[in-house]
């Protein structure tokens, strides 16, 4: 089998300030190096990537509150040119909800899932045999308010992540401090409120990003607003989430601005990791894979301001990390023993980057 030397980064933006619409760069698995990014798609405010397991289409929110005409934002799908990573526009479709801020695609690649952050919605949309998006099948309005008045008063879905099995969803709701799950019905194309329907956060912690461990038996929540990190026993047959621990992801002296945004899990399983903005920063925490149990590792800093999300690629010995206020996006080397992030000097800009998505260039 051919060794894979280089991927295509896939770069999601804010735009209006400098930036267009979706970048790509190629990216060198030996060295670390990033080519400079070049723009493939012109739209408005694809924050939010996702490529489904065939990596032949790419699907991109669209975080808008109107989209044509109508009080909802959308998603939009494009074949991916395997060589150069260019995108063609196949369609778009309504998110069925304002402000749509992420996006997956379940492991079968039949469906594709948002949540809509200011419309407190989660959707389900068909994947056609060519790529195309169907209208959603099911829309699902979440209910409800928490702790901060400023950002807690309605519900704010962030996020929505098939588990790998194909069998539930999770939708993380900032606006509800619950992790909302939900079976996947993929004959009938809808969401089925679970039982137990969903996981409690502490109030004001504000549930934002989940990512699950390759064993299959732990699952991460990052908590934007208390800046923290939640483990919990992932129950494979009955969808059940079972709190473990709760870790900080800033240091006890630091009490200036900080909202937290992006978790994922090395590759090998040993380490996890977040990013945190304002204190522009990535946590690292060791996993120990027969208990569970969290142990901080460190923090570094981003090399930039407000690191969004950050991107781990597949063979364990990079991240890359876009800081979405100063526009650039770094290279670290990732030590694969202890977790620890070593900077490498590569970077590249690109405005306002949001969302990494990675894979084997053709």
């Amino acid at each position: 089998m051919k060794e894979i030397a280089t991927m295509l980064v896939f770069i999601g933006t804010y735009t209006g300030d400098g930036s267009k619409g979706i970048h790509v760069c190629r990216f060198n698995l030996a060295t670390g190096e990033l080519e400079a990014p070049r723009l493939v798609a012109e739209t408005k405010n694809p924050t939010f990537l996702a490529i489904p397991p065939s990596q032949r289409f790419l699907y991109a929110v669209s975080e808008v509150g109107d989209f044509e005409g109508k009080p909802t934002g959308g998603v939009s799908a494009y074949a991916i040119e395997p060589a150069t990573g260019a995108l063609t526009l196949l369609n778009q479709q309504e998110s069925r909800g304002r402000g749509p801020c992420h996006v997956s695609v379940e492991p079968s690649g039949k469906y594709v899932l948002v949540a809509n952050y200011g419309g407190g919605t989660v959707a389900m949309l068909p994947v056609q045999e060519d790529g195309r998006l169907g209208e959603a099948t099911c829309a699902i309005q979440h209910e409800g308010s928490s702790a901060n008045p400023q950002r807690q008063e309605g519900p704010h879905a962030h996020s929505i992540t098939p588990d790998p099995g194909d069998r539930f969803a999770y939708a993380c709701d900032l606006g509800l401090d619950k992790v909302m799950i939900y079976k996947l019905d993929l004959a009938q194309g809808r969401l089925v409120p679970n039982e137990p329907p969903f996981a409690q956060a502490k109030p004001g912690a504000g549930a934002r990003h989940f990512d699950f461990h390759p064993n299959g038996k732990y699952a991460y929540l990052l908590n934007e607003l208390n800046a923290t990190l939640t483990e919990f026993a992932y129950d494979a047959a009955t969808g059940a989430l079972t709190e473990l621990q709760t870790v900080p992801t800033l240091p006890e002296d630091f009490h200036a601005f900080n909202l937290c945004a992006d978790v994922h899990i090395h590759p090998n399983g040993r380490f996890v990791y977040a990013s945190n903005r304002g204190h522009n920063s990535l946590v690292v925490y060791a996993i120990d894979e027969p208990t569970g149990k969290l142990t901080f590792v460190e923090r570094v800093s981003s090399g930039g301001e407000i690191p969004r999300n950050f991107a781990i690629a597949p063979t364990g010995k990079f991240l890359l990390a876009a800081n979405q206020d100063t526009g650039n996006i770094v290279v670290f080397r990732i030590d694969e023993e202890t977790g620890k992030l070593i900077p490498t000097g590569n970077e590249v800009n690109v405005s306002q980057p949001v969302c990494l998505k990675m894979i084997p260039a053709g």
